[in-house]
């Protein structure tokens, strides 16, 4: 399967959300309108700084997605990329579309000056780990989360 990485575009929304609406019940997080629409605002927002790529395959069917964003390390007194989210359709999984992502994803990140984008996955993401594991290095970083209520 021939597969392009690019820029997400306008005229992509609908197989975004298709895309997208599939991430969140992947991790089984509801999904809805507002939430959709505000994703969307800060993609196209180039003050926001957020981004997404999208990967086509030769028919022009979206097959994978990814968001990533720019922050602040405070350690480094620079910019650096975090990946906050990546899905690829499962029946092209294993077909190379998410290391064609992670490829653009690189040159990206070299383009905006990133040392690094870092990110996190469920531990039991294993499929997906084999990938994390054979393209980047895996950091000795546990994850917590603080809720505000």
């Amino acid at each position: 399967m021939a597969v392009q990485v690019t820029a997400l575009h306008q005229d992509d929304r609908e197989q975004w959300e298709k895309l997208y609406n599939a991430y969140a019940e992947f991790y089984k997080v509801p999904m809805n309108r507002q939430i959709l629409d505000q994703v969307w605002q800060w993609i196209f927002d180039p003050e926001q700084r957020f981004f997404s790529l999208v990967a086509k395959d030769e028919t022009g069917v979206a097959v994978g997605l990814m968001h990533y964003r720019e922050m602040h390390s405070p350690l480094r007194g620079a910019q650096v990329g975090f990946l906050d989210d990546l899905f690829v359709e499962p029946n092209c999984r294993g077909g190379g579309v998410a290391d064609l992502l992670f490829a653009r994803l690189k040159q990206e990140a070299k383009t905006n000056g990133w040392p690094f984008t870092r990110w996190i996955t469920a531990e039991n993401n294993y499929r997906a780990r084999a990938v994390y594991d054979r393209l980047a290095d895996k950091t000795p970083w546990l994850t917590y989360q603080l809720s505000s209520d």
